[in-house]
């Protein structure tokens, strides 16, 4: 291959943030616990595949969405300026294009299950387009955020058992209140210059307070999955899992505590970890029993 295509390659990839696995694991891990929830542990291969590489198609395209709205502040902060809509090494027709492209493979494999699913993934792609351009008219974009991250949840339970019960309902409401908890920490190691840049986010709402309302909503979060455990009669595994889950949360919010960019991009991606801990718990309970 020339070198110029594989570069404009690596640069496509890299729009899609193909190299940082962190975002779709984020999109993955709720998905997953739906599926398993919904399939009691057993959810077909079909579908598991549909789903999984279903999120990275919506994930990459969303990413390229993101960069599209944000390219007029990405080039002035110093940790996004690099991005390939930023620099300019990818043009917003490019982009255009392979956002297209994405959700059109992505709706090929929705097709493959049933109608309620198919009508749900019409309110998924409205979130993902609409999610960047929240942050200019709210200051809670990340609720937003957790909202489009979500959806594969009512998804799954549509495409498994064509309808969205009660426990799905809750896993999504808990995904909300995981994602404004990740997110902001995200926020946070940008707050300075989108202060300045005129942009909105929940780091910058909170403000001093920003722990004390992250300590709240995760343990929001970690709540609500506990009522999920009990409403699905999840066992001893599930709540090991849980309890993991609550102990990388708790660390991930001692990093923060320095408000320092690192330790918060570090509590941000340690989150992967905490979806891991519950989708295991879950996993293991159906194995087990």
């Amino acid at each position: 291959m020339p070198a110029h295509r594989f570069e404009r390659l690596r640069e496509y990839a890299r729009l899609m943030r193909l190299d940082r696995p962190v975002g779709w694991l984020l999109l993955l891990w709720p998905t997953w616990w739906a599926l398993w929830l919904a399939a009691e542990g057993a959810p077909g291969f079909e579908l598991l595949m549909i789903f999984s590489v279903g999120v990275i198609l919506t994930r990459s395209a969303g990413c390229i969405v993101n960069d599209y709205a944000d390219r007029w502040l990405d080039r002035n902060v110093a940790r996004t300026r690099d991005r390939p809509l930023a620099r300019g090494t990818v043009s917003g027709r490019e982009a255009a294009i392979l956002f297209v492209a994405l959700m059109g493979a992505a709706f090929a494999l929705v097709l493959a299950t049933n109608r309620l699913t198919v009508l749900l993934s019409f309110v998924a792609l409205t979130l993902a387009v609409a999610y960047p351009f929240m942050k200019r008219v709210l200051w809670t974009p990340q609720v937003v955020l957790g909202l489009a991250f979500g959806m594969g949840i009512p998804m799954a339970f549509a495409a498994t058992v064509q309808s969205i019960p009660v426990l799905a309902w809750l896993l999504l409401g808990a995904n909300v209140f995981w994602s404004l908890a990740y997110d902001t920490y995200y926020a946070m190691a940008d707050r300075e210059e989108d202060i300045a840049m005129g942009a909105r986010s929940t780091a910058i709402l909170f403000g001093d307070l920003d722990l004390i309302v992250i300590a709240i909503v995760q343990a929001c979060f970690l709540g609500t999955m506990a009522l999920v455990g009990d409403r699905a009669g999840l066992g001893l595994a599930y709540w090991i899992g849980w309890g993991i889950a609550a102990c990388i949360a708790a660390w991930c919010h001692w990093l923060a505590r320095t408000r320092f960019t690192p330790d918060c991009l570090r509590a941000f991606r340690l989150n992967q970890w905490v979806g891991a801990a519950l989708w295991l718990g879950i996993a293991v309970h159906f194995a087990l029993r």
